[in-house]
């Protein structure tokens, strides 16, 4: 069942069925997931590869998981006022400008 655009809510249409099938499911204690299709660049694809191979992880979708749970951590910290550095094997320290 398709939804139409909804006022007052922040996802629309699919992506809010499956944002409000995510929450009922689990308020309910149910796993679910949901798939997502990507359409990638060949630079893309082979960044995603090589992280694969690098993290030694299981699928793309392993890899993908990890990143938006850095990404997430990174944007939380990033609006408590957090400022992001590098430590440079010298020792050196380096602001490292993630959102600019």
């Amino acid at each position: 069942m398709r939804h139409r655009h909804r006022h007052g809510g922040r996802f629309h249409g699919v992506a809010a069925e499956a944002m409000r099938a995510a929450a009922d499911a689990m308020e309910s204690g149910e796993r679910t997931t949901t798939r997502v299709q990507l359409e990638m660049p060949p630079q893309a694809m082979e960044r995603l590869q090589r992280l694969k191979d690098k993290t030694e992880a299981a699928s793309y979708a392993e890899v993908i998981r990890n990143a938006l749970r850095v990404f997430e951590a990174l944007v939380t910290e990033h609006e408590g006022g957090a400022e992001f550095f590098l430590k440079r094997p010298t020792g050196e320290s380096v602001a490292y400008k993630i959102f600019v």
